[in-house]
């Protein structure tokens, strides 16, 4: 009998030293794709130095897809993967405990979860094939065949009830909040889950978005590790076995877009705290916007940069407004938030802000300078590597490829396409993105 602990733990030693010094040549191994009969998608980086496989299958049932007054639904769903699963002929019911056990013995691990777009389910698994089938097939049981227990889920949604309740006390949830639906307005985006919302969400509720949403013809499946293609295309299949076949995928109903900001839109929410919590933005874009790279690295120099961008110079060295000041796009399958963030005292928080807004609406009119923009390819450029260093930060970019339909040259085009950028570039994607004069500007913090 093979002991699978002991073999994990082997592998993981014998293998630290070769993921060390091979992470940077995975960005040009070959990427391949096809669609399996089932419909499922696949994205496949063979990574044969560690014997090991980390596989993400995606599915469009994330939280843009709860219904109408039960935020929260989507991620309910996707936490109940690892409460338990139901028996099946010879295989006995599992509950969560029995899960966790049989992952460990299994050396293996499984998750599941949900953000605005998706849901994901991940398995990592060394590939010897004894080990990898019954991971596969226990990661088959807990896509497809969740047990529900009501019990659970009672137990579970009043903990995440009382988080809510908690975090709602704090004045960055109060920010966000505020900022989220000025910016959003009715769209999923700015919706966000309460204990309202968590108690209309019912077993059955669940039941139904899972079955509504979860089909192998849907499935994004993204793969890199010790695994030939024909092996990967075994993989799959195992792990999509289990779910409903369908003669035709019929797609799921749109989501409609974020409407554009028509007017500047100002929030001050008093608020009992040392800090005032700022946050200014608007709508930003699509994940898959040709402009991404550009606004990456227009952001970086911006305030993505941590203390090198031109906010913190601005706001915090120059005037001790904040110690940190930061910018950011969130952009998903719609527009999300451009969103510029800083905390500071009360009674500097109109300075700051005046300050973050005169050096966000420089930088869209003017762009960034020659230096500055040598500097942030220079950073961005040597620290590519990083992003690729292992098989699961692989898996992500790989994954991120898959969800967007972005090329499969991605990777291997990113140092050149950002090597490439000019200041007008930079410039001009800017101008296309953001509004300075249209922003919303929420301010939490200080006496009415």
């Amino acid at each position: 009998m093979i002991n699978f602990k002991k073999l994990a733990v082997g592998t993981v030693l014998a293998s630290s030293s070769a993921l060390f010094y091979c992470g940077s040549a995975w960005a040009l191994l070959p990427i391949q794709h096809w669609t399996e009969p089932s419909g499922a998608r696949v994205w496949l980086v063979e990574s044969p130095v560690i014997p090991m496989v980390d596989v993400q299958i995606d599915f469009d049932a994330g939280s843009r897809r709860d219904p109408a007054g039960q935020a929260g639904l989507a991620s309910a769903t996707a936490s109940m993967a690892s409460k338990g699963v139901k028996g099946q002929g010879a295989e006995p019911a599992l509950d969560e405990n029995a899960l966790g056990e049989a992952w460990a013995d299994l050396g293996a691990s499984f998750e599941a979860s949900a953000d605005s777009d998706a849901m994901h389910f991940s398995l990592r698994s060394l590939t010897d094939a004894a080990l990898l089938d019954k991971a596969a097939r226990l990661a088959a049981r807990q896509i497809a065949e969740p047990s529900w227990p009501a019990d659970i889920w009672a137990r579970d949604r009043a903990r995440w009830s009382a988080s809510i309740k908690e975090s709602d006390t704090r004045p960055a949830t109060v920010a966000e909040k505020t900022f989220g639906a000025a910016v959003y307005g009715s769209h999923p985006y700015g919706v966000r889950t309460t204990q309202e919302t968590l108690a209309r969400i019912s077993v059955a509720d669940m039941q139904a978005f899972h079955a509504s949403t979860i089909a192998a013809c849907r499935a994004k499946v993204s793969i890199v590790g010790a695994v030939t293609r024909a092996q990967a295309q075994t993989l799959v299949a195992t792990l999509l076995a289990r779910l409903p076949a369908a003669a035709a995928c019929a797609p799921l109903p749109a989501v409609g877009e974020i409407a554009a900001l028509t007017a500047p839109e100002e929030k001050n929410i008093p608020f009992a705290s040392a800090q005032a919590h700022v946050l200014i933005g608007q709508p930003g874009f699509p994940r898959r916007d040709p402009d991404f790279i550009a606004l990456l690295v227009g952001n970086h120099i911006l305030g993505g940069g941590g203390f090198v961008s031109r906010l913190t110079e601005e706001v915090r060295e120059k005037r001790g407004l904040s110690y940190s000041v930061y910018s950011y796009f969130a952009g998903g399958l719609h527009a999300g938030a451009f969103t510029v963030g800083l905390q500071t005292r009360p009674d500097q928080a109109a300075q700051a802000v005046k300050v973050s807004r005169d050096v966000l609406a420089r930088f869209v009119a003017e762009g960034p300078t020659e230096a500055e923009l040598r500097a942030a390819k220079d950073n961005l450029i040597g620290g590519f590597a990083l992003r690729i260093d292992s098989n699961k930060k692989l898996l992500g970019n790989v994954a991120n490829i898959a969800w967007n339909d972005l090329p499969l040259d991605y990777l291997d085009r990113w140092t050149q396409r950002v090597d490439a950028l000019t200041v007008a570039d930079i410039r001009a994607a800017m101008q296309r993105k953001l509004q300075p004069e249209r922003m919303v500007t929420v301010v939490v913090g200080g006496k009415p």
